[in-house]
């Protein structure tokens, strides 16, 4: 098994990566062009300490990030926080034409800030997905400007207020970041609607099942990993094509399926409940209600 590098400190991975040592102890944005992994290692799996985003092409490696591959073939911003676990491979007999900036900013830094524990509300933090954000020419100008001003900032004298107008500067970085995935998720209907008939097919696989369903309704995390793709890429995704999260989804199908057999069977509730894999019917009751406004005995009733 392949040895884990653990970056705990910037210094670490400017040290790692060839690079001057960083300005600042706790953000730094380093040129990627300049950054010269060791010459005698074709993959690196590391988990840093801190978060990175990234604004780059041209890259020649293959990135993995989670279950997925990062493809930059055709994106240019990427994004990864604290304790996850990054993947690359690279092709050493190939020149390095890679450019861009990459954005380092250990947790310390936002300590005392409402940013720490904004900051986990965005969710491309956590997206495994299978390329980076894609930016036009006008957007990348933008974020690389913000990228500059905040090395700008902290490479001023410090004083009391250098923190807040660099937290201020990441916040904006972060915001129209959020725009702009917000876009790609609208702009790939097609992408989008496939997403939705594969997840259609796979609750239908669940829920035509009956020795599968036996154990219980799938999990988001379960259709999100048949789907090859991570819980919160999946339910952004959902969200904006459907307006209904994974969960929701999944419970949509299963009243779907109840109704089915409330109307067309003479199992009893109890029976149908320990069919979806329910240990307590009255859970399934009340989710039914929850859902129909209705119970299970009253929507059967309906149809006498």
């Amino acid at each position: 098994m392949k040895k884990i590098v653990r970056f705990k400190s910037l210094s670490e991975f400017h040290s790692y990566s060839n690079l001057p040592k960083p300005e600042h102890p706790l953000i730094s944005l380093v040129d990627y062009s300049k950054v010269i992994y060791p010459s005698d290692v074709n993959e690196i799996k590391w988990v840093q300490d801190f978060y990175s985003i990234g604004l780059k092409r041209n890259v020649s490696g293959k990135f993995n990030y989670g279950q997925q591959n990062y493809d930059f073939d055709e994106g240019v911003l990427s994004f990864v926080a604290p304790q996850q676990t990054l993947n690359i491979q690279i092709n050493q007999n190939v020149k390095a034409n890679a450019s861009g900036w990459l954005l380092l900013i250990h947790p310390d830094f936002l300590w005392n800030t409402a940013l720490a524990s904004s900051i986990k509300k965005y969710d491309f933090f956590g997206y495994a997905v299978n390329e980076a954000l894609f930016l036009s020419e006008k957007e990348e100008h933008n974020l690389a400007e913000l990228f500059q001003n905040i090395q700008k900032e902290y490479q001023a004298n410090i004083d009391k207020f250098s923190q807040n107008i660099i937290i201020s500067q990441i916040e904006l970085l972060l915001n129209f970041a959020e725009r702009y995935y917000e876009r790609q998720f609208i702009t790939r209907k097609i992408t989008n609607h496939q997403i939705l008939t594969r997840l259609e097919e796979r609750l239908n696989y669940y829920f035509n099942n009956p020795e599968i369903l036996a154990n219980g309704i799938p999990t988001v995390s379960q259709i999100a990993n048949d789907l090859n793709l991570s819980p919160n890429y999946l339910s952004g995704v959902l969200k904006t094509s459907s307006g209904q999260s994974t969960q929701q989804h999944i419970h949509h199908k299963l009243i779907e399926k109840a109704k089915e057999k409330l109307s067309s069977t003479d199992l009893s509730v109890s029976e149908i409940a320990y069919q979806f894999g329910f240990e307590y019917p009255a859970s399934f009751s009340k989710l039914f209600k929850n859902k129909t406004n209705s119970s299970p005995s009253a929507f059967r009733n309906s149809f006498n």
